[in-house]
């Protein structure tokens, strides 16, 4: 007689499902999914993404308790296998529910050290891993604490997203100013800010790595390319993978990063780490997030790499379904080459068109174009985050190829904004970064090659 085992369930929160591969990566592996919709985003019944099976309505950052409450009477009345989130902010609410309900999880203080800059910062150096000089500040006034760095420093939110309020200070004598606009932006952005890090500066080309670790074992599976921004603000550019190192800074960087997963205590689920490599040689870790990174745009690029499904084997370990742990050791042979080129603003004001990303569409090599800014939306001057105006995923034979294509799209794609000067207060909210709040911060829209629109205006 043959048992009948039911499709693990996870409760998936604030997934925007304009972004297909982690929905499509569920289907695959097997797993429903109960998705926890964005407050702002409008979900029909009819048109559900693949896997989800239904919708919970919660609110976790203005009203998280009474979502943890709802989320424990749903388990009651309809038991499920996990809570999972690939929004950063929601890293702490999804532990914290998972360790409430006795499901798998890394727990809140693991994710208290995995989102809080000023914590990451304090255990990777307990643990004798690159850190560079830093300071936390509990308040503004505090400022005078990093005057004694190295400089130049760059200031951040200790709980932050994307490019929001991460500036640069040349000097001692930038600084109060810089932390100054650092807190009121992040002010008005955030609604409040617990603190700020200011931090020595690390010269040096920025990389990606995305891991998954299983029962402590820690696998590296991507170490891809993000450019070198210089500052004073740090608007990201592209992302290619895999990257081309040397095999002895690879193994630097393997290490690195396996350490400070131990270092974090993350010892199940996939990570998104970001580091320099300080004189073009050594990695310093700037943070290693406990999700997915980009919405799934990590899943994207990891799958197109290494032909591995990145996110059905996350949300097994999610599911406590995963067979057994990884076997660690260098990342897999690559079978291909993934590129994310993240559109630059090139400026700021009432956008007026957007050059280039229709062509996009029916190029060979792209996969999708994600729209988040259109014409008429404001773009607000730095160190204030909008968005991104779009990204454009693709595939290649190889990172040279991969390469080539994003020099193309440096040509062929540019923002125009309108001469007259605009009202930031007036501009769209619709915006997105690739943290923190991720590809989907606001409205997005998701063009395929094939021209089928599969996202919508909010």
């Amino acid at each position: 007689m043959t048992t009948h085992h039911p499709r693990p369930t996870l409760v998936l929160v604030y997934q925007r499902t304009s972004l297909p591969w982690v929905f499509e990566s569920a289907e695959r592996a097997g797993i429903d999914l109960v998705l926890v919709p964005r407050p702002d985003e409008t979900v029909s019944q009819d048109g559900l993404p693949p896997a989800v099976v239904d919708v919970l309505r919660l609110d976790v950052e203005a009203d998280p308790a009474g979502a943890l409450d709802a989320l424990r009477r749903r388990y009651e009345e309809h038991p499920f296998q996990g809570v999972v989130t690939l929004y950063d902010p929601a890293v702490p609410f999804v532990a914290e529910a998972a360790e409430r309900l006795g499901l798998p999880g890394i727990g809140r203080d693991v994710a208290l050290g995995a989102q809080d800059k000023r914590v990451m910062r304090e255990r990777l150096a307990a643990a004798d891993l690159n850190v560079p000089g830093f300071v936390r500040l509990d308040h503004p006034g505090d400022w005078e604490k990093a005057a004694r760095l190295a400089f130049p420093v760059v200031v951040k939110p200790a709980h932050g997203f994307s490019s929001l309020g991460v500036t640069k200070a040349e000097s001692p004598g930038d600084l109060k100013d810089v932390v100054d606009e650092v807190w009121r932006t992040c002010s008005g952005k955030l609604g409040r800010v617990d603190g700020l890090v200011v931090e020595e500066y690390l010269d040096g080309p920025e990389f990606a790595v995305e891991s998954l670790a299983h029962g402590g074992d820690v696998r590296i599976l991507t170490i891809g390319y993000k450019g070198d921004p210089q500052g004073p603000h740090f608007e990201e550019g592209v992302y290619r993978a895999p990257a081309s190192l040397p095999a002895d800074v690879e193994e630097d960087i393997r290490r690195e990063v396996t350490a400070a997963h131990r270092a974090l205590g993350i010892t199940d689920g996939p990570t998104h780490t970001e580091l320099r490599l300080r004189g073009g040689v050594t990695p310093y870790l700037l943070e290693m997030g406990a999700r997915i990174g980009g919405s799934g745009v990590s899943q994207y690029i990891a799958s197109g790499v290494t032909g591995i499904d990145f996110a059905a084997q996350a949300l097994r370990i999610a599911a406590g379904a995963a067979a057994e742990p990884l076997a660690s050791g260098p990342p897999p042979e690559p079978v291909g080459a993934a590129a994310n080129y993240i559109v630059p603003c090139g400026g700021s004001g009432r956008i007026s068109a957007i050059h280039g990303l229709a062509e996009l569409r029916d190029d060979p090599r792209v996969d999708h174009v994600v729209q988040m800014l259109f014409p008429g939306d404001v773009v607000r001057p730095y160190p204030d985050f909008t968005g991104y105006p779009a990204f454009v995923l693709s595939r290649h034979a190889d990172i040279a190829e991969a390469e080539e294509f994003h020099r193309f799209l440096e040509r062929s794609v540019r923002i125009e904004f309108a001469d007259d000067e605009t009202d930031d207060s007036q501009g769209s909210d619709r915006a997105g970064g690739t943290d923190g709040t991720d590809a989907t911060d606001g409205a997005v829209r998701t063009a395929r090659t094939d021209g089928t629109d599969h996202g919508e205006p909010q």
